[in-house]
């Protein structure tokens, strides 16, 4: 838990593109799955529905860490205005309350990504970086 603390916007930019990834994948891997249905053969992996879940957690940790060790207030703004729309397209998609293109996920989660990386390089806080080295 340390090193996500520590390393929040390499965690935090790692987990949007492994979502990214994975609601690429989602649909190749439901093909998969019903062809193995078709068979006879009933395959539900669990992690795999749960995956979403847990990188918007471990993102959303990368966020809160991440805003607090950086220097600049727009990024602030817009890491966490690009995770929530990130969480509300990926539990819109489990609950199914409207109609939105599966652009908007690929947009946010890449929006996020990004953003991490940006404040990795250029936005660190030289005495938020002083004070996590004294701890």
């Amino acid at each position: 838990m340390r090193l996500i603390l520590d390393k929040s916007d390499t965690f935090g930019a790692i987990a949007s593109f492994l979502c990214l990834v994975h609601c690429i994948t989602t649909p190749f891997v439901i093909i998969v799955l019903q062809s193995y249905a078709t068979q006879g053969i009933t395959i539900n992996p669990i992690w795999w529905q749960n995956l979403d879940s847990i990188l918007l957690i471990i993102s959303l940790i990368a966020v809160i860490h991440s805003t607090k060790n950086t220097s600049k207030s727009l990024i602030k703004i817009v890491l966490w205005i690009s995770w929530v729309a990130l969480s509300l397209f990926i539990f819109n998609e489990k609950f199914y309350w409207f109609s939105f293109p599966e652009l908007g996920t690929y947009v946010s989660s890449i929006t996020l990504a990004c953003f991490h990386v940006l404040n990795m390089k250029y936005c660190k806080c030289e005495t938020c970086a002083h004070d996590l080295d004294s701890k």
